[in-house]
């Protein structure tokens, strides 16, 4: 079972698992150094005790080797093991359950609202480790690695971390989107998001940034790789701006941000163009792993639609 959750205003992932398996198996297989390198997402350098501080190493073939630091929490043999992780916070804890056991796994997220961003991947991330522990539990090899792009699809559909909000402003309305794009290179998305082609002020967006539901003017500010904004046009007048920025972060990733403005005037356009870039972000999200569908899928921008016509009344 996994779950997502905001407890004390921070977003926590949860993963039940049921072990046919002691907890004291189980507890050295989480809190060993050299059975974590099993199964851990990093190499962990530590010690087994309160307050001792732990360094995570990425294996050879990641982007970086320098995974962070943390520091142990919490450390009661044979029930509960806690550290920090750089900004997050990962609890195991075991109890007894018929002759094997259940763990019960969390990561408290840290990053505020933009951290919770990382919910998908860090979902389907968590369910493939713990697939390889439990292999490891039972002597078997660990199952194969999963089709990322639908696996994280299903968790941020799951969790709502594709949807997008309203906000209102002096001059009218504001709606906003934020996507994950996991650790991709901010120049590898601008990329992806103008396919190379050449994009100045005064000239027209770029196509993978438009789409049907939107009429496009011409570019305001592009400024590789970061910003790229334009006008959007109402019975053919500027009607306000859409953006698209790239932000990489090296604490939680590289994320997309959208934003487009509406006047007051046309505020019954809201739901629509909610879902339009609510699809548009969808679609977007495959192609940065190399995926391109089309046609445009008009059946999920209506059932989109009528969601957010719930949420803007």
């Amino acid at each position: 079972m996994t779950e997502f959750r905001t407890i004390a205003g921070k977003p926590v992932l949860r993963f039940e698992r049921r072990l046919r398996h002691r907890p004291e198996k189980v507890w050295r297989a989480v809190t060993d150094p050299a059975e974590l390198a099993h199964w851990f997402p990093a190499r962990v350098e530590t010690e087994a005790r309160i307050g001792a501080p732990i360094r995570f190493v990425f294996p050879g073939d990641a982007p970086v080797d320098d995974g962070g630091t943390g520091e142990v929490l919490e450390f009661d043999p044979p029930k509960v093991f806690a550290f920090s992780w750089n900004l997050d916070v990962l609890r195991f804890e075991l109890a007894p359950d018929g002759d094997g056991c259940l763990l019960v796994f969390t990561q408290t997220i840290g990053g505020g609202d933009i951290g919770r961003l990382a919910a998908g991947r860090n979902a389907i991330g968590w369910d493939t480790c713990l697939g390889a522990l439990t292999a490891r539990l039972d002597g078997a090899d660990a199952p194969p690695p999963p089709d990322w792009l639908p696996a994280m699809e299903h968790y941020i559909d799951q969790f709502g971390l594709g949807d997008g909000s309203v906000h209102e402003t002096a001059a009218g309305y504001e709606l906003r989107f934020a996507r994950d794009l996991v650790w991709k290179p901010g120049a590898e998305i601008w990329q992806v998001l103008t396919e190379d082609s050449p994009v100045e002020p005064g000239g027209p967006p770029p196509l993978r940034a438009t789409n049907g539901y939107v009429p496009t003017g011409k570019i305001v500010t592009a400024s590789a790789p970061h910003v790229l904004e334009y006008e959007w046009l109402h019975d053919g007048a500027p009607a306000g701006r859409v953006r698209f920025e790239i932000v990489a972060d090296a604490e939680l990733g590289t994320r997309i941000e959208l934003t487009q403005t509406v006047p007051f005037a046309l505020q019954h356009l809201r739901a629509e163009l909610l879902a339009a870039w609510h699809t548009h972000l969808e679609l977007f999200f495959a192609a940065t792993f190399g995926e391109i569908r089309c046609p445009w899928p008009e059946e999920r921008t209506a059932l989109l639609t009528k969601r957010y016509e719930e949420k803007v009344r």
